[in-house]
């Protein structure tokens, strides 16, 4: 396993803590990584954050092809200059922003074709150079009806939530995600009645998370404050209500968290008590409850009726 505090002296850099550049050191969660993945010969992969390519040399020895998105253009150009020496001919570099250039399905902007971002892409015999491909528009485009890709990465803490909500409302979602992202998010998403929260009512409407394995902090270089986890989110094949309706009553909902749901929604809606009430009553939901307590496919139905 290559050691990151070389790589960088080598090239007279240093981690970039604005960008959450903590480096995986331990072989075994790599290894747990590659493990939750499951990768075979057809699968495509994409990994968000490939840094000095670690995870992302062992992703390219198992899948068909691996496409990288690295903010840094620093750690782009090294990432570019390792893959050549190492004749890697299944990676594709692109030096840019996730968030820009695989907009969400719910964004404003995301029927836009972004502009030209830089990319960096291997070409036969392991040559690999800096360009900006006039034709490139956008990962969601590319992985459209391509149910054989995946995304694999460790990823920056502050990334975490706006990427999982990314990829989850794209009409271009993955088969899979495997993801080492913050313990407290990863148990945060995965929570069940009652201790649900926004954040995992809004991640389980459209997918099944699950945690595979903890992560200390000491297995990072430098290391960061909090331990982590493997991730798996699994999106679903088919939702199970219209997101618009869901997501207007969970949002209303959790308004005050530890106040009755009823209240919650009256406020939030802007709808009289006595609808509300009838609705939560037709749905056999007592009133009193807290939003915590609900499952999504209670707020799938009260979506469905307040609306």
């Amino acid at each position: 396993m290559a050691n990151p505090r070389k790589i960088l002296e080598k090239y007279n850099l240093s981690p970039n803590h604005l960008l959450g550049q903590n480096f995986l050191v331990d072989e075994n969660i790599l290894k747990k990584l590659i493990e939750a993945a499951d990768l075979k010969k057809e699968d495509i992969v994409l990994e968000v954050g490939p840094g000095l390519g670690i995870l992302t040399f062992e992703l390219a020895k198992r899948a068909k092809k691996v496409i990288a998105v690295e903010k840094d253009k620093r750690l782009a150009e090294i990432l570019e200059n390792i893959a050549r020496e190492n004749k890697i001919e299944n990676l594709e570099i692109i030096q840019g922003d996730i968030l820009k250039i695989f907009p969400s399905a719910t964004s404003t902007s995301s029927s836009v074709i972004p502009a030209p971002r830089p990319s960096v892409a291997l070409r036969e015999g392991g040559k690999a150079e800096i360009q900006v491909d006039s034709k490139f528009t956008g990962l969601d485009s590319r992985f459209r009806g391509n149910d054989k890709y995946k995304i694999v990465a460790n990823i920056p803490y502050y990334l975490t939530s706006h990427l999982i909500r990314t990829f989850l409302e794209s009409e271009s979602k993955p088969q899979t995600m495997i993801l080492m992202i913050q313990k407290e998010v990863a148990e945060r998403l995965c929570a069940k009645p009652p201790k649900m929260s926004l954040l995992a009512a809004s991640a389980q409407f459209y997918a099944q998370p699950k945690i595979a394995s903890s992560v200390s902090k000491k297995s990072f270089w430098p290391s960061p404050k909090v331990d982590s986890a493997i991730i798996e989110i699994k999106p679903k094949k088919e939702i199970p209500g219209e997101p618009e309706k869901f997501f207007k009553v969970l949002k209303a909902g959790f308004l005050a968290p530890r106040k009755q749901l009823a209240g919650n929604l009256e406020r939030g809606l802007k709808k009289s008590k006595q609808e509300i009430l009838e609705v939560l009553q037709s749905l056999n939901i007592d009133p009193k409850r807290r939003a915590e307590t609900l499952e999504v496919e209670e707020w799938v139905e009260i979506g469905n009726r307040l609306n």
